[in-house]
């Protein structure tokens, strides 16, 4: 049974690597200067058309949608204006917000290039909904969803899995105290994600968390706001951070770690997700795609990195996703 009563937006972030003014301006602000000829160093970057894939799959298999917000650093997808009417076909909105926009009170941050950062500023959409949902530009919907698999009765829905804090797993510290006894430093990465979920999870005062699977992430703007109003100096600190910084909070697990502290959320330890990290073989990746497809419970796909495929494996996965959303 659908229980909804109430509007629904969709936001996606996105960034057009592949243009030359904005790499101007990135490696403006850059100690380091990234070589966007070498694949290597612009991995994180390249763009081959997957903002496409994503909006197209959000208007299909998300019909109840009333307005789905890209926010962009001054671009635009070359398909915009046809994705529009798509959208306006289908009795959705689809508009782009410029980081200017949800930076309004913030301007001295920008340019931003910094998705944490970026985040914290979502909830600042004119016209955003209450219930809102975030997606990356790599996730795409390819079934057909309902209100229910983001909200139910008005609450978010938190997929994930429960885990402790690194600081307290007596394994891992007894681990890095022999490393440390023989010599061995502990190399820490400059940007984790699972400590990213970790310093936001506490934040909300969580005493363990719910780490995320790559799905979009249900979100009520209530809650963001009525947490930064009284946490203001926190706010500016984060997004004071053109570039990721390793002891920064993201707005997806902060907000559901705030609706998980108020008792106020659905718990799905199912992922309901396909999820692609590397394409090592057509054989492989065809195989998956047909688990997909007998899984009738799956609803959410994640391609990270889909540039770097091989040709063959690349075309293969297009044509199939060309396919879902015919």
């Amino acid at each position: 049974m659908v229980n909804k009563d109430y509007n629904i937006d969709a936001v996606i972030t996105w960034v057009d690597g592949n243009d030359e003014t904005w790499q101007k301006k990135i490696n403006k602000f850059l100690v380091t200067k990234i070589d966007f000829k070498k694949k290597k160093e612009s991995i994180r970057y390249n763009s081959i058309g997957e903002i496409d894939i994503a909006i197209k799959s959000i208007i299909k298999y998300a019909p109840f949608l009333k307005n789905i917000y890209l926010v962009t650093d001054n671009q635009r997808p070359g398909a915009f204006d046809n994705l529009v009417n798509l959208a306006k076909q289908n009795k959705i909105n689809l508009e782009l917000i410029d980081h200017t926009v949800i930076f309004k009170d913030h301007k001295e941050c920008l340019p931003c290039f910094n998705s944490a950062s970026i985040g914290c500023m979502l909830y600042n959409i004119p016209n955003l909904s209450e219930h809102f949902i975030i997606f990356n530009d790599d996730t795409f919907l390819m079934r057909e969803t309902t209100p229910n698999d983001f909200f139910r009765d008005g609450e978010p829905v938190i997929r994930g899995q429960w885990e402790k804090f690194n600081d307290d797993r007596i394994l891992r510290k007894i681990y890095h105290k022999v490393r440390k006894a023989i010599g061995i430093p502990k190399k820490e990465k400059v940007s984790s994600f699972k400590k990213f979920q970790q310093t936001s999870a506490k934040l909300a005062g969580a005493k363990k968390y719910v780490r995320r699977f790559h799905t979009p992430v249900s979100a009520r703007k209530s809650t963001i706001e009525n947490f930064f109003s009284n946490n203001d100096e926190l706010l500016r600190n984060n997004v004071a951070n053109r570039f990721r910084n390793q002891n920064q909070f993201i707005i997806s697990s902060l907000s559901e770690h705030l609706e998980i502290m108020n008792n106020s959320f659905h718990y799905s330890n199912n992922a309901q997700l396909t999820y692609f990290r590397s394409y090592k073989s057509l054989s492989s990746t065809k195989q998956k795609l047909k688990k997909f497809m007998k899984n009738k419970n799956k609803r959410f796909m994640t391609f990270q990195s889909l540039e770097l495929a091989d040709e063959q494996t690349l075309n293969y996965i297009l044509a199939w996703i060309d396919d879902r959303l015919k």
